[in-house]
């Protein structure tokens, strides 16, 4: 057993320290090595220590149009809504004044169709012209062109009474025109068309058809016209309702292969049907 240390001369160490073990001397960690608390983070004035920063908000991008459909221009939603505005002012003042607006505005035209003004038949062969009037009571053949294919053919002479009707065209009672032409006169005297240019606007030309109907026609005019200036998109190209247009010879007597120096036309429109 090993000796104590005499002790030294001098003051004695007490025996409380003689007791204790000498200190153990612990290697010390390698570089880097936290052996201790975190510190605390560093305090930012104005904000927690542990709150996050806010983080920036990201610019919305636009949103994708669908394919095939383009965004309504804003200018055409601010009319529509003008004009919608004016619309619901105009009640209040049709409602306040006893004003019909939606008649105004075509409300019941919408809802139903007018009824047409004018019946329009079905083809049909005419086979007898009658003009009250001036007395006309004459049967209808079928003419067409001239030989020289350049005008509508008339009737032979030796049938001067009858009247033509131009079988390139509608029939009467279709829409568009039909036209039936005839002699003013001959050699032995008047023909079929001779007091035609006497006819007046609202007289009645009535034609029997082969269906057993008769188209019955409303005069509009009776005019001249130089052969040369016939006007004849109006004649015969006016295909906005059913019509008839009667034709003869008039005006000054030039001879020769033009006869007669105007043509007289007739212009006529359907406003009546019925049996025979």
């Amino acid at each position: 057993m090993p000796r104590r240390p005499t002790p030294t001369t001098g003051a004695r160490m007490p025996d409380s320290v003689l007791r204790k073990r000498p200190a153990q001397v612990i290697a010390a960690p390698p570089p880097g090595t936290i052996t201790g608390p975190l510190p605390p983070p560093p305090s930012v004035p104005g904000r927690h220590p542990f709150r996050a920063p806010h983080p920036r908000p990201k610019p919305k991008a636009p949103p994708r149009p669908i394919r095939g459909k383009r965004p309504w221009p804003i200018g055409l939603i601010v009319l529509a809504l003008v004009f919608l505005g004016l619309f619901i002012v105009a009640m209040g003042i049709g409602a306040a004044t006893s004003i019909d607006l939606p008649d105004l505005f075509g409300g019941k035209a919408a809802e139903q169709a007018p009824p047409r003004s004018f019946p329009v038949l079905d083809p049909s062969r005419p086979e007898r012209l009658t003009i009250p009037s001036i007395k006309v009571e004459a049967p209808i053949l079928e003419v067409g062109l001239s030989a020289d294919g350049t005008s509508v053919d008339v009737p032979p002479l030796k049938r001067h009474n009858e009247a033509g009707w131009f079988d390139g065209g509608p029939t009467p009672g279709q829409f568009g025109p039909s036209l039936i032409v005839g002699h003013a006169d001959t050699r032995s005297g008047p023909s079929v068309f001779y007091e035609l240019p006497k006819l007046k606007a609202g007289q009645r030309i009535e034609v029997l058809r082969a269906d057993n109907s008769v188209a019955v026609f409303e005069v509009n005019s009776v005019e001249h016209f130089d052969k040369g200036k016939l006007p004849l998109q109006r004649v015969y190209g006016d295909y906005s309702r059913p019509s008839l247009r009667l034709m003869t010879c008039g005006g000054k007597w030039v001879g020769g292969k033009t006869g007669y120096q105007d043509n007289v036309v007739v212009f006529a429109s359907l406003v009546d049907t019925r049996k025979a």
